[in-house]
């Protein structure tokens, strides 16, 4: 067993970087990440390792870019203005599958909005952020340690794959404080990269890129991509699935909002409501599957709980097609759902099944 320290949410997913094995950060500080700057500007030199602030966002995307090209595991992180600036070089590293670890640690908007808590950018995280067809995998935790964890993954998984991932956290998730168990033999996965720009003596050049000037490069690459998407969708689909054996109604919810549904859902049953969660950890690649399989169930309905107008719900949606009903509960501008909302929603499911 490792050691359990207190721990910030966004410390807990700098600590996972450099347990992970990353060495090169690139960020320009923007609230409510800016501990996880502040605490790799002096770890990272600890480990050997580089810290830099950008004079931007669009800067701090582009030394990703090059640090991965040649060969490091290298991450930035930043809050939802930020993100959006970073959405051409996002794109430009998924083009030239590229890996590398992104965090858009979530407030409100749109806009410049407000430092509260999101989740509105879910759009923006699982259907491609900038220009074309491209995804990246996307973790969505819902605790400091999950911060840690779902970090040290998702270098894996993005070497794995070559794909860029991204954690999709909010402000509060980020801010909270809890007991962390940090790994403690933890060996990073070591991923050959043939591909890096690590100089060509005794071996042909690299090249490492995201423009054809024709059609068939393009297409190919685009190919390449869809394949490896489609490889990711089969294996590496996440979740958490909590009291669904006999659930009648299940809420579906992710990050800070699943850990407000999941107190809902114990009240419901204390009040003999059948109630389940199912909490999304991947968010791409989505769950959908087995919101399809729960949607075959007699006399089930759904309840997706979002700090957004209504984003995930379209893709909870999608997996349903029809076969039960959806509703959808869901606060923005920096407001954190209510469980007294959440119970007042699984009520009038409860009673119209009673009717």
């Amino acid at each position: 067993m490792g050691k359990k320290i207190l721990m910030k949410g966004n410390v807990a997913m700098a600590e996972g970087a450099v347990i992970a094995g990353c060495r090169h950060y690139f960020a320009y500080p923007i609230t409510p990440q800016n501990e996880v700057s502040e605490y790799l500007a002096s770890r990272l030199p600890e480990v050997g390792g580089v810290f830099l602030q950008a004079e931007s966002e669009v800067a701090s995307i582009n030394m990703v870019f090059g640090a991965s090209a040649a060969g490091a595991r290298v991450m930035t992180s930043t809050s939802s203005p930020g993100y959006s600036l970073m959405q051409e070089g996002v794109s430009y590293l998924a083009a030239a599958r590229l890996p590398a670890v992104l965090a858009n640690v979530q407030r409100g908007g749109p806009g410049l909005g407000n430092i509260a808590p999101g989740q509105a950018d879910y759009f923006q995280a699982v259907k491609g952020g900038g220009h074309g067809d491209y995804r990246l995998i996307v973790f969505a935790p819902a605790s400091p340690q999950d911060m840690l964890d779902y970090t040290i993954l998702a270098f894996d998984l993005s070497d794995k794959y070559r794909v860029p991932a991204l954690i999709l956290s909010d402000g509060i998730i980020g801010q909270m404080m809890e007991t962390v168990e940090c790994p403690e033999d933890y060996v990073p996965q070591t991923v050959e990269k043939p591909w890096a720009l690590t100089g060509s003596v005794n071996r042909d050049g690299n090249v490492v890129r995201s423009l054809w000037l024709d059609d068939v490069g393009v297409e190919k690459n685009n190919d390449i991509l869809q394949s490896v998407y489609r490889e990711i969708e089969s294996n590496e689909v996440r979740y958490e699935g909590y009291l669904l054996d006999d659930a009648e109604i299940v809420i579906v919810a992710y990050g800070l909002s699943s850990r407000i549904a999941r107190q809902a859902v114990d009240r419901a049953r204390r009040e003999g409501i059948a109630v389940g969660l199912l909490r999304p950890i991947t968010l791409f690649p989505f769950p959908t599957e087995v919101i399809s399989e729960l949607a075959n169930k007699e006399n089930i309905s759904f309840l997706v709980v979002e700090m957004s107008a209504g984003q995930m719900v379209e893709d909870v949606r999608l997996a349903i097609e029809g076969r039960a009903p959806v509703d959808f509960y869901g606060t923005y501008g920096g407001r954190i759902p209510e469980e007294e909302h959440i119970i007042e929603k699984i009520s009038r499911f409860s009673l119209h099944k009673e009717a």
